[in-house]
């Protein structure tokens, strides 16, 4: 049922974004956002609220994204119904209070897990490995422990790379994601194509 939700959410953000490609976007740039950025991403998801700016009118593309922030865009990909998670219990200490009901409804959905037990790793940096197999897993990739063999990066990175994630991404496995980054990494994904099972 998890995986059908999923397909399905995934299904009806790519169509909307598939049509804001062809008409393009109507949403407003940003001021900070130059044409060296990935502008189309950023617009086009704006558009359908899954990463929006600051309350400045910017989107601070260079800003590195952090784990608890990347849940908030996971979240907001798969439209996950994030109220019902407003207090429930996670095995992870170092969630904040603006982040917890996200991560929560991510965790809970197999999208993510913690750095340890019992850490989250909150405000560390996504890397493009983290964000990559947040992504894979919402496309119905990785379900079981068994689909990474031996290492879980190595096994993330080549189907990422199968997939077509990392077009227009130029970090490093192990490298903080951008805000710039992670819209065009998530934009990859809407084009993506689902699991197909066996």
């Amino acid at each position: 049922m998890r995986n059908l939700k999923r397909a399905l959410s995934l299904g009806l953000t790519a169509a909307m974004i598939s049509g804001l490609m062809v008409m393009g976007s109507s949403a407003a740039s940003y001021a900070d956002v130059t044409s060296e950025d990935n502008q189309e991403a950023i617009e086009v998801l704006q558009a359908v609220e899954i990463m929006v700016g600051d309350e400045n009118g910017n989107f601070n593309p260079d800003q590195n994204v952090t784990r608890a922030e990347m849940a908030v865009v996971m979240a907001n990909l798969l439209d996950l119904q994030v109220e019902d998670f407003v207090g429930a219990s996670i095995p992870f200490t170092d969630v904040p209070e603006w982040a917890h009901a996200y991560v929560a409804a991510c965790y809970a959905d197999g999208i993510t897990g913690g750095i340890s037990a019992t850490q989250y790793g909150s405000n560390n940096s996504v890397t493009a490995t983290q964000a990559a197999l947040m992504l894979l897993k919402a496309l119905g990739y990785f379900q079981y422990g068994s689909d990474f063999g031996t290492d879980w990066q190595v096994a993330t990175i080549k189907q990422a790379s199968n997939v077509g994630l990392f077009e227009g991404i130029d970090s490093a496995r192990n490298a903080a994601m951008t805000r710039n980054e992670v819209a065009q990494i998530a934009l990859n994904a809407l084009e993506s194509t689902l699991v197909e099972p066996d």
